[in-house]
Protein backbone atom coordinates (compact mmCIF):
# COMPACT_ATOMS: atom_id res chain seq x y z
CA UNK A 1 0.00 0.00 0.00
CA UNK A 2 1.19 3.52 -0.79
CA UNK A 3 -1.02 5.39 1.65
CA UNK A 4 1.57 6.02 4.31
CA UNK A 5 5.19 5.51 5.08
CA UNK A 6 7.81 6.94 7.35
CA UNK A 7 11.13 8.04 5.93
CA UNK A 8 14.09 7.02 8.07
CA UNK A 9 17.52 8.27 7.15
CA UNK A 10 20.78 7.04 8.59
CA UNK A 11 22.70 9.90 7.06
CA UNK A 12 22.06 13.31 5.60
CA UNK A 13 23.72 15.04 2.68
CA UNK A 14 22.60 18.64 2.86
CA UNK A 15 23.12 20.92 -0.13
CA UNK A 16 22.14 24.54 0.31
CA UNK A 17 20.58 25.89 -2.89
CA UNK A 18 20.29 29.61 -3.50
CA UNK A 19 17.58 31.21 -5.64
CA UNK A 20 17.92 34.72 -7.07
CA UNK A 21 14.57 36.18 -8.15
CA UNK A 22 15.03 39.72 -9.46
CA UNK A 23 13.71 42.37 -11.80
CA UNK A 24 15.69 43.61 -14.79
CA UNK A 25 16.07 46.80 -16.80
CA UNK A 26 17.44 47.68 -20.22
CA UNK A 27 20.85 48.36 -18.62
CA UNK A 28 22.82 45.13 -19.09
CA UNK A 29 25.72 46.11 -16.85
CA UNK A 30 23.35 47.18 -14.07
CA UNK A 31 21.55 43.84 -14.28
CA UNK A 32 24.82 41.95 -14.11
CA UNK A 33 25.99 44.03 -11.15
CA UNK A 34 22.71 43.43 -9.33
CA UNK A 35 22.98 39.69 -9.95
CA UNK A 36 26.53 39.64 -8.56
CA UNK A 37 25.39 41.37 -5.39
CA UNK A 38 22.52 38.93 -4.95
CA UNK A 39 24.81 35.95 -5.57
CA UNK A 40 27.08 37.32 -2.84
CA UNK A 41 24.05 37.67 -0.57
CA UNK A 42 23.08 34.06 -1.17
CA UNK A 43 26.65 32.89 -0.59
CA UNK A 44 26.82 34.87 2.66
CA UNK A 45 23.70 32.98 3.77
CA UNK A 46 25.48 29.70 3.15
CA UNK A 47 24.38 28.75 -0.36
CA UNK A 48 26.41 26.09 -2.16
CA UNK A 49 24.66 26.18 -5.55
CA UNK A 50 23.10 29.44 -6.77
CA UNK A 51 20.69 29.72 -9.70
CA UNK A 52 19.75 32.97 -11.46
CA UNK A 53 16.64 33.42 -13.59
CA UNK A 54 16.48 32.98 -17.37
CA UNK A 55 18.24 35.66 -19.48
CA UNK A 56 19.07 37.69 -16.39
CA UNK A 57 21.36 40.22 -18.07
CA UNK A 58 18.54 42.00 -19.92
CA UNK A 59 14.85 42.61 -20.16
CA UNK A 60 12.96 39.66 -21.61
CA UNK A 61 13.38 40.85 -25.19
CA UNK A 62 11.41 38.08 -26.93
CA UNK A 63 8.16 40.04 -26.68
CA UNK A 64 9.03 41.51 -30.09
CA UNK A 65 10.87 40.33 -33.18
CA UNK A 66 13.62 42.94 -33.44
CA UNK A 67 16.99 42.39 -35.11
CA UNK A 68 18.58 44.92 -32.77
CA UNK A 69 18.15 42.47 -29.89
CA UNK A 70 20.70 40.07 -31.37
CA UNK A 71 23.33 42.52 -30.12
CA UNK A 72 22.55 41.30 -26.59
CA UNK A 73 24.06 37.88 -27.34
CA UNK A 74 27.58 36.81 -26.42
CA UNK A 75 29.87 33.79 -26.79
CA UNK A 76 29.71 31.09 -24.13
CA UNK A 77 32.21 30.72 -22.62
CA UNK A 78 33.00 34.42 -22.86
CA UNK A 79 33.15 37.66 -20.93
CA UNK A 80 30.21 37.01 -18.61
CA UNK A 81 31.15 33.43 -17.80
CA UNK A 82 34.73 34.57 -17.17
CA UNK A 83 33.45 37.13 -14.67
CA UNK A 84 31.20 34.57 -13.01
CA UNK A 85 34.06 32.08 -12.86
CA UNK A 86 36.09 34.52 -10.79
CA UNK A 87 33.07 35.16 -8.58
CA UNK A 88 32.30 31.46 -8.10
CA UNK A 89 35.89 30.75 -7.09
CA UNK A 90 36.07 33.68 -4.68
CA UNK A 91 32.84 32.62 -2.96
CA UNK A 92 33.32 28.86 -3.23
CA UNK A 93 29.90 28.39 -4.82
CA UNK A 94 28.43 26.86 -7.96
CA UNK A 95 26.70 29.40 -10.24
CA UNK A 96 23.99 28.52 -12.77
CA UNK A 97 23.71 31.40 -15.25
CA UNK A 98 21.21 31.71 -18.11
CA UNK A 99 22.55 33.75 -21.05
CA UNK A 100 21.83 34.64 -24.69
CA UNK A 101 24.49 32.76 -26.63
CA UNK A 102 25.99 33.84 -29.95
CA UNK A 103 27.42 30.62 -31.37
CA UNK A 104 28.27 31.96 -34.83
CA UNK A 105 27.09 34.63 -37.23
CA UNK A 106 23.34 34.11 -37.55
CA UNK A 107 23.27 31.23 -35.03
CA UNK A 108 22.00 31.90 -31.52
CA UNK A 109 20.84 29.85 -28.54
CA UNK A 110 19.12 30.28 -25.19
CA UNK A 111 21.84 28.76 -23.03
CA UNK A 112 22.69 28.14 -19.40
CA UNK A 113 26.32 27.92 -18.25
CA UNK A 114 27.49 26.19 -15.08
CA UNK A 115 30.52 27.38 -13.11
CA UNK A 116 31.87 25.11 -10.39
CA UNK A 117 32.94 26.22 -6.93
CA UNK A 118 36.60 26.32 -7.95
CA UNK A 119 35.76 28.65 -10.83
CA UNK A 120 36.01 26.02 -13.55
CA UNK A 121 33.60 26.17 -16.47
CA UNK A 122 31.72 22.86 -16.46
CA UNK A 123 29.85 23.41 -19.69
CA UNK A 124 26.49 24.57 -20.97
CA UNK A 125 22.99 23.41 -21.73
CA UNK A 126 21.12 24.81 -24.72
CA UNK A 127 17.36 25.11 -24.37
CA UNK A 128 15.69 22.30 -26.28
CA UNK A 129 12.06 23.43 -26.42
CA UNK A 130 11.56 26.85 -28.00
CA UNK A 131 8.15 28.56 -27.70
CA UNK A 132 6.46 30.87 -30.16
CA UNK A 133 3.49 32.51 -28.50
CA UNK A 134 2.23 36.08 -28.20
CA UNK A 135 4.91 38.04 -26.26
CA UNK A 136 7.18 34.97 -26.29
CA UNK A 137 8.58 34.97 -29.83
CA UNK A 138 11.62 32.89 -29.02
CA UNK A 139 11.78 31.02 -32.33
CA UNK A 140 12.81 34.31 -33.96
CA UNK A 141 15.95 34.38 -31.79
CA UNK A 142 16.89 30.89 -30.66
CA UNK A 143 17.94 27.77 -32.51
CA UNK A 144 16.79 24.66 -30.59
CA UNK A 145 19.49 23.08 -28.47
CA UNK A 146 21.70 20.45 -30.08
CA UNK A 147 23.77 19.34 -27.10
CA UNK A 148 21.08 17.03 -25.77
CA UNK A 149 20.13 16.92 -22.13
CA UNK A 150 22.97 17.50 -19.70
CA UNK A 151 24.03 16.87 -16.13
CA UNK A 152 26.89 18.65 -14.42
CA UNK A 153 29.02 17.07 -11.71
CA UNK A 154 29.63 19.99 -9.38
CA UNK A 155 31.50 20.06 -6.09
CA UNK A 156 28.26 19.70 -4.13
CA UNK A 157 25.94 17.59 -6.29
CA UNK A 158 25.27 16.28 -9.77
CA UNK A 159 22.73 18.72 -11.15
CA UNK A 160 20.45 18.80 -14.16
CA UNK A 161 19.63 22.11 -15.83
CA UNK A 162 16.64 22.75 -18.07
CA UNK A 163 15.26 26.12 -19.17
CA UNK A 164 11.76 27.62 -18.90
CA UNK A 165 9.63 26.08 -21.71
CA UNK A 166 11.44 22.78 -21.09
CA UNK A 167 9.57 22.62 -17.81
CA UNK A 168 6.31 21.64 -19.51
CA UNK A 169 7.82 18.45 -20.95
CA UNK A 170 8.05 15.41 -18.67
CA UNK A 171 10.35 13.72 -21.18
CA UNK A 172 13.06 16.33 -20.54
CA UNK A 173 12.88 15.92 -16.77
CA UNK A 174 12.85 12.13 -17.06
CA UNK A 175 15.87 11.90 -19.34
CA UNK A 176 17.88 14.35 -17.25
CA UNK A 177 17.02 12.43 -14.09
CA UNK A 178 17.95 9.12 -15.71
CA UNK A 179 21.34 10.64 -16.52
CA UNK A 180 21.99 10.92 -12.79
CA UNK A 181 20.78 14.39 -11.84
CA UNK A 182 20.33 14.66 -8.09
CA UNK A 183 18.22 17.80 -8.51
CA UNK A 184 16.68 19.72 -11.40
CA UNK A 185 17.07 23.48 -11.91
CA UNK A 186 14.78 25.54 -14.14
CA UNK A 187 15.86 29.16 -14.75
CA UNK A 188 12.69 30.78 -16.09
CA UNK A 189 11.02 33.90 -17.50
CA UNK A 190 7.24 33.66 -17.41
CA UNK A 191 4.52 36.12 -16.56
CA UNK A 192 0.98 37.39 -16.89
CA UNK A 193 -0.47 39.93 -19.29
CA UNK A 194 -1.46 42.78 -16.97
CA UNK A 195 -4.88 43.01 -18.63
CA UNK A 196 -5.63 39.41 -17.70
CA UNK A 197 -8.16 38.54 -14.97
CA UNK A 198 -7.01 37.27 -11.59
CA UNK A 199 -8.72 33.88 -11.90
CA UNK A 200 -6.78 33.12 -15.08
CA UNK A 201 -3.58 34.35 -13.45
CA UNK A 202 -4.05 31.94 -10.56
CA UNK A 203 -4.89 29.04 -12.85
CA UNK A 204 -1.81 29.64 -15.00
CA UNK A 205 0.57 29.93 -12.06
CA UNK A 206 -0.84 26.80 -10.45
CA UNK A 207 -0.43 24.85 -13.69
CA UNK A 208 3.19 26.06 -14.00
CA UNK A 209 4.03 25.04 -10.47
CA UNK A 210 2.11 21.76 -10.60
CA UNK A 211 3.82 20.42 -13.72
CA UNK A 212 7.24 21.00 -12.20
CA UNK A 213 6.30 19.49 -8.85
CA UNK A 214 5.07 16.46 -10.78
CA UNK A 215 8.57 16.11 -12.28
CA UNK A 216 9.91 15.98 -8.73
CA UNK A 217 7.47 13.22 -7.79
CA UNK A 218 7.82 11.16 -10.96
CA UNK A 219 11.61 11.22 -10.82
CA UNK A 220 12.23 11.29 -7.08
CA UNK A 221 14.40 14.42 -7.19
CA UNK A 222 14.09 17.98 -5.84
CA UNK A 223 13.09 20.68 -8.33
CA UNK A 224 14.27 24.27 -8.09
CA UNK A 225 12.51 26.81 -10.33
CA UNK A 226 13.78 30.40 -10.49
CA UNK A 227 11.66 33.05 -12.23
CA UNK A 228 12.10 36.76 -12.84
CA UNK A 229 9.79 39.38 -11.36
CA UNK A 230 8.59 42.85 -12.26
CA UNK A 231 6.74 44.80 -14.94
CA UNK A 232 8.18 44.79 -18.46
CA UNK A 233 7.01 45.44 -22.03
CA UNK A 234 5.83 48.96 -21.16
CA UNK A 235 3.76 47.60 -18.31
CA UNK A 236 1.92 45.01 -20.42
CA UNK A 237 3.67 42.02 -18.82
CA UNK A 238 4.06 41.21 -15.14
CA UNK A 239 6.61 38.48 -14.61
CA UNK A 240 5.05 36.50 -11.84
CA UNK A 241 8.05 35.49 -9.73
CA UNK A 242 6.78 32.72 -7.49
CA UNK A 243 10.10 30.89 -7.61
CA UNK A 244 9.98 27.71 -5.57
CA UNK A 245 11.70 24.58 -4.30
CA UNK A 246 9.94 21.22 -4.23
CA UNK A 247 11.17 18.12 -2.45
CA UNK A 248 11.05 14.71 -4.24
CA UNK A 249 7.47 14.20 -3.10
CA UNK A 250 6.17 17.50 -4.46
CA UNK A 251 6.06 19.30 -1.12
CA UNK A 252 6.96 22.98 -1.31
CA UNK A 253 10.01 23.84 0.76
CA UNK A 254 9.93 27.46 -0.37
CA UNK A 255 7.78 29.76 -2.49
CA UNK A 256 8.67 33.34 -3.35
CA UNK A 257 6.27 36.23 -3.70
CA UNK A 258 4.81 37.28 -7.03
CA UNK A 259 6.02 40.88 -6.94
CA UNK A 260 9.22 41.20 -4.90
CA UNK A 261 12.89 40.55 -5.51
CA UNK A 262 14.03 37.76 -3.24
CA UNK A 263 17.14 35.80 -2.38
CA UNK A 264 16.52 32.52 -0.61
CA UNK A 265 18.72 29.67 0.57
CA UNK A 266 17.03 26.32 1.08
CA UNK A 267 18.43 23.07 2.51
CA UNK A 268 18.07 20.00 0.30
CA UNK A 269 18.88 16.56 1.63
CA UNK A 270 20.06 14.60 -1.41
CA UNK A 271 19.91 11.32 0.53
CA UNK A 272 16.12 11.51 0.59
CA UNK A 273 15.78 10.64 -3.08
CA UNK A 274 16.76 7.03 -2.45
CA UNK A 275 14.16 6.70 0.27
CA UNK A 276 11.42 8.20 -1.89
CA UNK A 277 12.44 6.08 -4.87
CA UNK A 278 12.46 2.83 -2.88
CA UNK A 279 9.12 3.49 -1.15
CA UNK A 280 7.44 4.61 -4.38
CA UNK A 281 9.52 2.73 -6.95
CA UNK A 282 8.48 4.40 -10.19
CA UNK A 283 11.88 3.88 -11.79
CA UNK A 284 11.86 0.18 -10.94
CA UNK A 285 8.48 -0.35 -12.56
CA UNK A 286 9.03 1.54 -15.79
CA UNK A 287 8.06 -0.55 -18.84
CA UNK A 288 10.79 0.70 -21.15
CA UNK A 289 9.90 -2.02 -23.66
CA UNK A 290 6.52 -0.35 -24.24
CA UNK A 291 7.54 3.29 -24.75
CA UNK A 292 8.66 3.35 -28.39
CA UNK A 293 5.47 5.14 -29.59
CA UNK A 294 6.54 8.23 -27.63
CA UNK A 295 8.99 9.18 -30.38
CA UNK A 296 6.09 9.82 -32.77
CA UNK A 297 4.59 13.30 -33.13
CA UNK A 298 1.11 11.80 -32.73
CA UNK A 299 -0.07 8.20 -32.60
CA UNK A 300 -2.33 7.75 -35.59
CA UNK A 301 -2.39 5.91 -38.92
CA UNK A 302 -0.18 8.44 -40.68
CA UNK A 303 3.47 7.60 -41.19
Amino acid sequence: MMASFKIKLNQMAIVKVGLVQMSCTSDVEANKKKAVEKIKEAAKSGANIICIQELYTSLYFCDVEAYENFKLAEPIPGKTTDELSVLAKSLGVVIIASLFEKRAEGLYHNTTAVLDADGSYLGKYRKMHIPDDPAYYEKFYFTPGDLGYKVFKTKFATIGVLICWDQWYPEAARITSLMGAEMLFYPTAIGWATAQDEATNTEQYNAWQTIQRSHAVANGVPVISVNRVGLEQDGLMKFWGGSFVSNPFGTLLYKASHDQEEVAVIDIDTEKSDSYRTHWPFLRDRRIDSYSPIVKRYIDDEE
